[in-house]
């Protein structure tokens, strides 16, 4: 059986492991990412990596990265990724393919755990499908017709800048109250620090207050519930999609506010049968990423 390296780059760490073509993960190891290092600094250990996977696995027949944008996933030269400061210009499929003398296939991460989402995953078989990771950031893939969606140029559409109040707070992008800034992670730490100047909690630890009947962290949550809600909504309008995964840290502690959510959902989408939208949440987990990198290889190297 085909044994795929694959290889999920994120800001603080980087997966390797080696991919059979029924999804099954036949080794896996990572290490941290270390960007300030540089680029040429992360191909060396991922080649390294991607070394112990063949050691392991036998010779590969390929490799797939999954990595953040903006990146160009034809050429698989990057663009300027907050979580990657000075890899600009950095060529994944150069730097892996002169190596390993195999072809590499490189996409966005999310594109890339849509792209397993679908084949392995919560929404197997799905021909139109949104795969959403809420985390640090708010980010996602498009399935269309039983295909990844890609824009003009070949653009990565950007789920998480869709604006959702523009008198909210002030993103990095430019706009004022984009879903990111709203329903993310971090937008949940910096609107507890607004409500209670000098608290500085994450994500997580806000969940674990809620849950212990802090009533700001309760706030907090029902507030994600609310901006999550309005985000899917206008999502299942505008693509009345069979399936959204739902996956990312903050959708760790999802009992607190996904319900609610789901129900500002079905009452704010009238125009589409929403009803009929499965919203789940993603089971591939942390693998998603490396199971997402192999299946953009397979898609591209059919058999």
């Amino acid at each position: 059986m085909k044994c795929i390296g694959a290889i999920d780059i994120g800001g603080t760490k980087i997966a390797a492991g080696g991919i059979r073509a029924d999804g099954s993960i036949a080794h896996r190891l990572e290490c941290s990412t270390r960007p300030e290092n540089g680029f040429d600094d992360a191909m060396r250990r991922v080649r390294e990596m991607l070394d112990a996977v063949a050691a392991n696995c036998g010779p590969l027949d390929g490799i797939g990265v999954a990595c953040p944008g903006p990146l160009d996933p034809f050429t698989g030269i990057l663009g300027e990724v907050g979580t990657l400061s000075g890899w600009r210009g950095g060529n994944l499929a150069e730097a892996l393919q002169s190596r390993f003398a195999v072809q590499v296939a490189v996409e966005n991460d999310a594109d890339a755990a849509a792209l397993a989402e679908v084949k392995w995953g919560a929404a197997k078989g799905s021909g139109s499908f949104l795969y959403l990771t809420i985390s640090t950031g708010i980010g996602g893939g498009v399935i269309l017709q039983g295909s990844l969606h890609r824009g003009v140029a070949n653009a990565h559409p950007e789920i998480g800048h869709q604006i959702i109040d523009s008198s909210g707070p002030l993103c990095y992008c430019s706009a004022r109250g984009c879903w990111e800034s709203l329903a993310s992670g971090s937008a949940m730490r910096a609107w507890v620090g607004e409500q209670q100047p000098g608290l500085d909690l994450t994500a997580e630890a806000i969940c674990q207050r809620a849950r212990q009947g802090d009533e700001l962290a309760l706030r907090a949550v029902r507030r994600e519930a609310h901006y999550l809600g309005i985000g899917l909504a206008n999502l299942i309008t505008l693509f009345a999609p069979e399936a959204i995964a739902l996956g990312g840290g903050v959708m760790k502690s999802s009992d607190l506010f996904l319900e609610e959510a789901v129900r500002s959902v079905r009452s704010l989408c009238t125009q589409v049968p929403a009803d009929q939208t499965r919203i789940t949440l993603s089971s591939l987990g942390s693998d998603a990423g490396l199971m997402g990198a192999a299946q953009a290889w397979l898609c591209r190297n059919p058999e």
